[in-house]
């Protein structure tokens, strides 16, 4: 498995200094996350980007639903081509807590889900430097002829910068948009949902991760997509007590390709940041 870390509050300026540390300590990707009103995730990759030469830079995640198409395809672009092709985004439909609804009210879950594939089906486009027209529920464009001035580059991953989608298995149901979604993309963040699981958790243990990754798979070829090189990414916190996955062990014979630290219980305080710092020194639990 790969490593990574997610930096659940730092300033800008910290962000980057634990970015540059994870580097050095021998992490694999740095995650930042999105919300309606605080540090612009994007601008604090795009700083890491310019500090780092190795590490991978991402979301977990990015509520693409709230994007419009084009605006996001530049803000993952320029953090591309500044990272010399380091970029993973991370997406799925975005928790409508306070800091979203304060701001921009309660879209319906089914409206997110039409926004985010609208949106992901626009941006994959737009960061392959594709001429084309689109027309969908939410967005109109028509982009086979020249634009002045003209857009920006390509990204320098090519197509574009992988996705990492989030992925409900949700029991009791016979088709599965969220699999669906995410086996469209390059990689899932797993959970369960419905039956007996527990709301606001991912409800994962190795069992059902390895029928998530079976029942995505089997999507992926009836699509005629490759399996070699999708991530599976379990996030946990071996250091804390967040959440219910603690153990790295055991993860990877059930599939999963990518252990993320999901350090959510850190305080958003001097001494929450110097414990950030201890932890990512300490390298990745292998």
């Amino acid at each position: 498995m790969r490593h990574g870390f997610v930096v659940p509050f730092a300033s800008e300026t910290e962000f980057v200094e634990l970015a540059r540390l994870g580097e050095q300590a021998g992490w694999d990707a740095v995650l930042s996350w999105e919300g309606v009103w605080r540090q612009d995730a994007w601008v604090q990759l795009g700083a890491a980007a310019v500090a780092t030469e190795r590490i991978r830079l991402g979301t977990v995640v990015t509520p693409a639903a709230r994007y419009r198409p084009w605006d996001l395809a530049a803000l993952t672009g320029s953090v591309d081509r500044l990272s010399g092709g380091r970029v993973t985004l991370g997406v799925g439909l975005g928790a409508l807590n306070t800091n979203w609804t304060a701001f921009e009210g309660e879209t319906p879950r089914k409206e997110r889900a039409e926004l985010l594939d609208e949106c992901l089906a626009i941006w994959s486009r737009l960061s392959a430097g594709e001429k084309f027209s689109h027309t969908g529920a939410h967005y109109q464009l028509d982009l086979t002829g020249e634009l002045e001035p003209g857009g920006p580059p390509p990204t320098a991953q090519r197509p574009h910068p992988p996705v990492w989608a989030v992925g409900a298995l949700v029991r009791g149901r016979e088709r599965q948009p969220s699999l669906e979604r995410a086996a469209r993309w390059q990689g899932i963040f797993p959970a369960v949902v419905g039956g007996d699981a527990e709301p606001g958790h991912s409800n994962l243990d190795p069992a059902a991760l390895g029928e998530i990754v079976d029942r995505v798979r089997a999507l992926r070829e009836a699509d005629g997509l490759p399996w070699e090189g999708y991530d599976v990414v379990v996030e946990g916190d071996s250091h804390g007590d967040f959440g219910d996955t603690h153990d790295p062990s055991g993860w990877a014979e059930a599939g999963a390709t990518w252990w993320v630290e999901s350090w959510w219980d850190v305080p958003g305080t001097p001494a929450g940041v110097e414990e950030l710092r201890r932890r990512v020194a300490a390298g990745p639990p292998r």
